[in-house]
């Protein structure tokens, strides 16, 4: 398989899905502005979309979006438990949070990559992105990870995306929940692992 990514983009959570269920794979560098990928392919050849991550089969098919792709990951190797069994009432929770996470977290952040918006703006999206923070809280106060079963595919999607609150001045010790699960997610050693080969 080959992951086609970008450095501190949300393509790091396959990554390290990756990693967690030792399967061999090939990384890709992407360059986001120009769509080149490090060998000089055109990326939207390969996903016309035009962002990571992107996930290329061994028989050629491409898979995009992050989870669909990480429920893909985890099914091909379902004794690691990183998601529930398909058809099962837990992988709807699991697929509950992977959407929460995805428009509500993912996306609140997203916004504020716009360097055209200001700081007004930036501030209304802030203060919706805080009440979806609540959300998350509530239930990392009485639990370790997002699924009461343990670490699974959302909590690195989620810790992905949570990495890019510093650069817009959210400081996650405001909610020390949301500090404990960072902290706690980036001690795994294959997280530890995807950042060390993302910062080539």
């Amino acid at each position: 398989m080959k992951l086609y990514y970008a450095p501190q983009a949300c393509s790091m959570a396959p990554h390290i899905v990756l990693r967690e269920l030792d399967l061999p794979f090939e990384l890709i560098r992407v360059d986001n502005r120009t769509k080149q990928t490090a060998a000089g392919e055109d990326f939207l050849a390969i996903n016309p979309k035009g962002y990571v991550a992107a996930l290329q089969l061994d028989n050629g098919q491409v898979l995009t979006e992050g989870p669909a792709i990480l429920q893909y990951l985890a099914d091909l190797r379902p004794e690691a438990n990183l998601a529930p069994a398909n058809g099962s009432f837990e992988r709807v929770r699991l697929q509950e949070w992977l959407n929460f996470v995805s428009t509500e977290i993912h996306g609140g952040l997203g916004w504020l990559f716009n360097a055209q918006f200001p700081d007004e703006i930036k501030g209304l999206i802030k203060a919706k992105l805080f009440k979806r923070f609540a959300v998350l809280v509530r239930t990392l106060e009485r639990q370790d990870y997002l699924m009461p079963e343990g670490f699974s595919v959302v909590d690195a999607y989620l810790f992905t995306v949570l990495r890019w609150a510093v650069g817009f001045g959210i400081e996650l010790e405001e909610w020390p929940a949301l500090a404990r699960f960072q902290a706690r997610v980036g001690q795994r050693p294959t997280v530890k692992a995807a950042l060390a080969a993302e910062l080539v």
